[in-house]
């Protein structure tokens, strides 16, 4: 049984990335594995997107005490989570352009406010396995969080590329990667670097030394999460510093 988490310090959100294979491996120890870890922002890929699988989603929400604001998926597989410290102001699925008959690729984009403090940009990718594509994806989405306008960004996820690689470039010339070269995949024994978490905006980022089990960590699924502490002090409104 997981152990009740520690108070959060009130400028600190804690944000995780996670594949979880479609919840096709260990549930127990994928649900123990995210309590741990306790986000208050989940993002996930590979999260079950057949039709009728919403509900499975929901379920693994609550199971993980955490909120599933929008289930308009359509066929893709990116989601995130969110917890009730936050105020979820909106949430929703976009595609990206795949051809016909491959994959259904897109990215899950939430405006999420930590209450006294500025809105801030949550954002969850599964990029292509084709390298074709990641370059295009990954301009388009760094569109569409400046278009938002948040005063700052998280994005996390599968990025399909070995860290350092061109997708990885191509974000760093706008966000700061945060998670490092710590190896994700395969779970068991990793040897490589395809997931991160990348911010923007006037925030800090760390994370936390957390004791996570490396057989529960093989259990749950083929990918390892990656999870930063951002520090949004800097967006508190003037009353709450």
């Amino acid at each position: 049984m997981t152990e009740r988490p520690e108070p959060r310090d009130a400028h600190t959100v804690r944000v995780a990335s996670y594949n979880v294979r479609a919840f096709k491996d260990d549930r127990e120890a994928l649900v123990e594995v995210v309590r741990r870890i306790d986000p208050d922002v989940l993002l996930l890929q590979e999260a079950p997107r057949h039709p009728g699988s919403g509900h499975r989603v929901a379920a693994f929400a609550e199971q993980v005490g955490l909120t599933w604001a929008d289930g308009r998926r359509g066929r893709m597989s990116t989601t995130l989570l969110s917890s009730l410290r936050l105020d979820l102001l909106s949430c929703e699925h976009r595609n990206l352009p795949v051809g016909r008959r491959e994959e259904p690729r897109g990215y899950a984009v939430a405006r999420l406010r930590l209450p006294g403090h500025l809105p801030f940009t949550a954002v969850s990718v599964h990029l292509s396995l084709r390298s074709a594509q990641r370059g295009p994806h990954v301009q388009q989405i760094l569109r569409d969080i400046d278009a938002i306008g948040a005063a700052a960004a998280v994005l996390g996820g599968d990025l399909n590329e070995t860290y350092g690689e061109g997708a990885w470039r191509d974000l760093a010339v706008r966000m700061r990667e945060v998670t490092g070269d710590v190896l994700t995949s395969p779970s068991g024994t990793p040897g490589k670097t395809i997931d991160g978490l990348l911010i923007s905006g006037p925030v800090g980022a760390t994370v936390p030394r957390l004791d996570l089990d490396p057989l529960q960590l093989r259990m749950a699924t083929d990918h390892r999460p990656v999870y930063v502490d951002m520090d949004l002090t800097a967006l508190a409104e003037p009353h709450e510093l």
